[in-house]
């Protein structure tokens, strides 16, 4: 162990640090690169420090400073973890406000205050002021000297363990707050007309995901709805999949043509994805006021289920590239389909039906259709909710349902209360 004086250059090194335990100090050993700092103007203190650490369990490097602005020049160029035993009388600063400033200027640094036998409220308020455990010169020895420096440094790893989770937590809870704002929701001018959505993102520990869809109802009575897929699973297609909806309802509200809206998604996704590779699927539809038809527009994306009493069949329309594959090159179509009163179309993200329901099988469009017209007497809410809770069960053995999904079941509603 070296003692080195103010006017000497501290000499940082390394020294084991043992962990203590309820059983037994030396149970369990936690390594540690740093030194101890003595802050301490009392050179007969500062010797009787030295001797009892040299008598001790630990084999550190101590470095001494007879005043607090030496101390704290020393830890700002020091990186290595630190345990200060830092004397509250000394000749710059008196009392609290040492503890303080090491604080401030070290937040890493485990603080062990140094008090008279008269100064055990000090040493309480010490701790209370941040520093992490203090001792009665009048009565230190080796074993107890040694104890609170390994203590205190333990304490301190735990506050910095807490402190970096608080702030993962609080991370989390902004991130969440963020995304639930821009989840979206229908725009719709009455009750006349029924959408139910299930949004089930496949990213862990996330609310959005790629898939995205809207609803919304012009003021001519239309009422215009999209379902898509963003490639890949990331943050950033799930920011890019809010970023191509917002696009979507800002077009239908500003009266784009149909069409020229697909066009316009194409623009923003090859404008805004930082994969070359990256694609989207689209399915757009316009509701007429009529409420005998629907316009449907396909761009790679799965057909969709029709619902009519307790039949449902499987519709697809006529479809064209998906976005992003060949940019400005896809040709899309519109198809009119017929809707009997009270008829609903449910569209979905390929999410739904391509889990795994066995070693070389998924549950497929077909499995879908099945399933769909099992539950085909339901109301909407506990037909969409049905089918997701079906195709996770089918694939829960095999993974369960490792893609996006996104569901909603659109109708006008034939009773003004339906569910």
């Amino acid at each position: 162990m070296r003692l080195g004086a103010a006017a000497r250059p501290p000499v940082p090194g390394a020294f084991p640090v043992q962990a203590a335990s309820e059983a037994d100090d030396r149970d369990s050993v936690w390594d540690v690169d740093g030194t101890i700092l003595l802050v301490e103007d009392d050179a007969g203190d500062a010797l009787l420090v030295e001797e009892m650490l040299a008598d001790g369990e630990l084999d550190p490097t101590l470095t001494w400073c007879k005043t607090l602005s030496e101390a704290l020049a020393f830890l700002r160029s020091h990186r290595a973890p630190v345990c200060v035993l830092l004397d509250l009388h000394l000749p710059d600063v008196h009392g609290l406000r040492a503890v303080t400033q090491i604080v401030e200027t070290s937040p890493d640094a485990a603080i062990v205050v140094l008090t008279g036998l008269a100064e055990s409220d000090a040493g309480l308020a010490a701790v209370a002021t941040g520093a992490q455990d203090y001792l009665m010169k009048g009565l230190l020895d080796p074993q107890a000297l040694a104890r609170a420096i390994r203590y205190a440094l333990q304490r301190k790893q735990v506050e910095r363990a807490a402190s970096a989770l608080r702030a993962n937590q609080l991370m989390a809870q902004e991130n969440a707050r963020l995304e639930r704002g821009l989840l979206p929701v229908p725009l719709l001018n009455d009750d006349s007309f029924q959408a139910v959505a299930r949004y089930e993102p496949g990213r862990a520990h996330g609310l959005l995901s790629g898939d995205f869809y809207d609803v919304v109802q012009t003021p001519d009575g239309t009422v215009w709805a999209v379902i898509g897929d963003v490639s890949g699973h990331g943050a950033a297609e799930a920011a890019l999949g809010v970023c191509l909806r917002v696009a979507w309802r800002t077009a239908v509200l500003c009266g784009t043509d149909p069409l020229e809206q697909l066009g316009l998604l194409e623009s923003i996704l090859v404008a805004e994805r930082s994969d070359p590779h990256l694609f989207a699927t689209v399915t757009s539809l316009a509701f007429t006021p009529g409420r005998d038809r629907v316009r449907v527009i396909r761009a790679g994306h799965p057909g969709l289920l029709l619902r009519h009493g307790a039949e449902v069949d499987w519709v697809e329309p006529e479809g064209g590239m998906a976005l992003g594959l060949l940019p400005g090159h896809g040709q899309w179509s519109v198809t009119d389909v017929e809707l009997a009163p009270g008829a609903a179309l449910v569209l979905f993200t390929d999410g739904l039906f391509e889990g795994r329901t066995g070693p070389n099988t998924r549950l497929g469009e077909e499995g879908l259709l099945d399933m769909a017209r099992d539950r085909a007497r339901l109301a909407a809410r506990p037909f969409v909710d049905a089918l997701v809770a079906g195709a996770s069960e089918a694939a829960a053995p095999h993974g369960g349902l490792a893609d996006d999904v996104a569901v909603l079941h659109l109708g006008w509603r034939s009773t003004p209360h339906e569910q």
